[in-house]
């Protein structure tokens, strides 16, 4: 039987933080008010692995973390285990017996007959797909999982780039047959885009990440902000233009053989510039035409008309010409397309068009430059409604930012005058830095605030630059460039007018920051936490979002909330976080996948909702909110107890909303009575 949800705990797992040292992290984490683990890829991987998502062995539990009766007293020390598996790709390696094997090769890997290459995981050469479609492949990668799953020893799966498959609802369906109730889907959607009506609990939570973001980025710093950014870098085009030209360049380039693959597989039918526009212009992922059922919906039909590619290109697509002649080329076209937007969006464009990095995020649109309150309540009905045990996370593994980080970045649009006034103090004309380089570099250094090391920091320059592929690559990295940046960064870290703005950001970073904690908390869904950011996290990407934790600090914090003192400026999130979590399972159900979600009227300046009938008050202001009241609906008034303080609160007919705020929280959560 699965245990309740009430809050999962990501851990990336590795030879240092193995199951025997997960297992040690188990009080800890039950005490902070977790309910279920939620690990990286725990099968066995190849050796020296940092992430797991290289498995060579599905049918076994990772030795170098401890093997299976490790991970069998880990999943039975008191805390459930949700596990990320890898469907798409296993590692090419000798350990791989499957690999190995060149008779059984084909039989399990995603081979070109003519050319012999394979398709991959993204660019990454070594990381080689799986026939996943066939039945025995099937079993072969899941059957160990399956069983844990039997046995009740893990409660749910986390399903890594299901959009790499060549039937993902088949293969959803399949998983759900086989027994695994509950599972989320690492599916990346484009702000509007819904989820298929797949068998699954959710996704996880990239959508809510970006909304919940977008909802403390002040849409007033929108026009001062790309206009400074178009006035130095000469560069005034929309983020979807640059976004197009980055998807083009990888789709000819990085993955050119994967056209040429496709231009095969249409007998030559289509150009490989024709197929490379469509790939890259196609306005989403990818579509899910399924040619072996004929089904195509009116979203595949939208999307590929979207991308205006030819007319008879798109009519293969949707099944309207060469029925079953073609059907392999549309399901490798479906396949090709998401990794020609991730590299182009994600890892090329996200780092060339910077007017606003908190905004560069893993399922965000840089375009879209705020969300009101009224949007993010409709986006949580509809999350209420369809996956109501849906992942809410404010960072993950692949986040480019950690929350804590994004939001004090995101702070500089509610100031954008003295965010302009740095710019114009420190842009240096005389140096190799480009202008672009130094707008994107001063945002992090003013996020940072000082607190950065050297050595993290030319690391993520150096990734960030070579991402860019303006400047340097990672083929032919321009080292000399590099050094030039991190140079010119460094000297950055302890200016005294950079500090200066960094405190401003700072302040305000951190309310809007426990803010997005406190409605991850308690929004419809089931809120995650990133390793160690239950205290401040001011985290780059990975590999720095991936460095060693200091649990001994987390311990002692947790316990000083334990002891009943007073939360400071730094333990603030971690007491938000443990009263939170204790709130919930006093109302499970109010929280719970049929819990009711109504929204309040405090003005545009301030989130308002109850949960459950009337039974928790949840507020979070965002902004112009020292003036704002709530009209206390009749249903609301009366008794109720301060989640955080303990503190009795008497509503009446109407409150003003600073009255109800908790220092240092700079929220309110309420409990029905006391």
């Amino acid at each position: 039987m699965s245990r309740p949800l009430r809050c999962t705990y990501r851990l990336q797992l590795n030879p240092g933080l193995d199951f025997h040292r997960a297992l040690e992290l188990v009080p800890y984490l039950r005490d902070l008010g977790v309910s279920h683990l939620y690990l990286s890829p725990s099968l066995q991987a190849r050796p020296g692995s940092a992430h797991g998502y290289d498995t060579v062995d599905p049918t076994q539990l990772s030795s170098e973390l401890g093997g299976e009766e490790a991970f069998r007293a880990l999943a039975g020390a008191g805390l459930g285990v949700i596990l990320d598996i890898v469907p798409n790709h296993m590692g090419a390696a000798p350990e791989n017996r499957w690999w190995a094997d060149e008779e059984r090769r084909a039989d399990v890997f995603d081979l070109d007959p003519e050319t012999g290459f394979t398709r991959r995981f993204f660019d990454i050469d070594d990381l080689v797909a799986v026939r996943m479609e066939r039945e025995d492949v099937f079993h072969l990668v899941h059957d160990k999982v399956l069983a844990l799953l039997r046995e009740g020893i893990i409660d749910g799966l986390r399903v890594d780039h299901p959009d790499g498959l060549a039937e993902p609802a088949g293969y959803l369906a399949r998983l759900r047959d086989a027994g695994a109730s509950r599972v989320w889907v690492e599916k990346i959607l484009h702000p509007g885009e819904e989820l298929p009506d797949w068998p699954v609990s959710g996704t996880v939570g990239y959508e809510f990440l970006n909304d919940v973001c977008g909802l403390y980025v002040d849409p007033a710093g929108e026009h001062p902000l790309l206009a400074l950014w178009a006035e130095v870098t000469g560069d005034d085009r929309a983020f979807g233009a640059v976004a197009l030209e980055a998807q083009l360049e990888q789709a000819e380039t990085t993955f050119r053989r994967e056209v040429d693959w496709l231009v095969r597989l249409s007998g030559g039918r289509f150009e490989a510039h024709d197929i490379a526009r469509a790939l890259a212009r196609l306005p989403v992922y990818r579509t899910y035409v399924e040619p072996w059922s004929g089904k195509v919906t009116a979203e595949d039909r939208e999307h590929v008309a979207a991308a205006e590619m030819p007319a008879d290109l798109a009519g293969v697509l949707l099944l309207e010409e060469f029925r079953g002649e073609l059907d392999e080329f549309v399901t490798r076209f479906q396949q090709t397309s998401p990794p020609v937007t991730a590299k182009g969006v994600e890892d090329t464009a996200f780092y060339r068009y910077m007017p606003m990095v908190a905004l560069n995020e893993v399922g965000g649109d840089p375009g879209r430059f705020g969300f009101s309150v009224a949007e993010f309540h409709a986006a949580n009905a509809v999350r209420a409604k369809r996956f109501g045990e849906g992942l809410l996370v404010t960072q993950t593994h692949d986040t480019k930012r950690s929350g804590d980080l994004r939001a004090r970045i995101a702070a500089l649009t509610t100031m954008p005058q003295a965010w302009e006034a740095l710019v114009r103090a420190k842009l240096a004309p005389d140096v190799v830095v480009t202008p672009a380089e130094q707008l994107f570099v001063l945002q992090i250094v003013v996020g940072l605030g000082g607190e950065i090391t050297r050595e993290r920091l030319d690391g993520y320059l150096e990734k960030a630059l070579r991402e860019g592929k303006t400047t340097s690559n990672w083929i032919q990295p321009d080292e000399a460039h590099e050094r030039a940046v991190q140079e010119w960064a460094w000297g950055l870290v302890p200016d005294p007018d950079v500090l200066a703005l960094a405190a401003r950001a700072r302040e305000e970073g951190e309310r809007a920051a426990l803010g997005q904690t406190l409605l991850k908390l308690t929004a419809p869904g089931v809120p995650d936490v990133y390793q160690g950011d239950e205290l401040r996290m001011l985290a780059l990407v990975d590999p720095d979002n991936r460095r060693p934790v200091d649990w001994g600090a987390r311990r002692a914090a947790l316990d000083a909330v334990l002891a009943g003192e007073a939360p400071t400026r730094e333990t603030a999130k971690l007491h938000l976080i443990h009263r939170a979590l204790a709130l919930r399972a006093r109302q499970a159900d109010a929280f719970g996948p049929s819990g009711a979600y109504t929204p309040l009227d405090a003005g545009p300046g301030v989130c308002a909702f109850t949960r459950g009938i009337a039974e928790v008050l949840v507020l979070a202001p965002v902004r112009g909110w020292e003036e704002a009241g709530l009209a206390v609906p009749e249903g609301l008034r009366g008794r109720w107890r301060c989640a955080l303080s303990n503190a009795p609160v008497e509503l009446g007919a109407s409150v003003e909303i600073p009255r109800l705020l908790v220092a240092p929280y700079g929220v309110a959560l309420l409990e029905r009575g006391g």
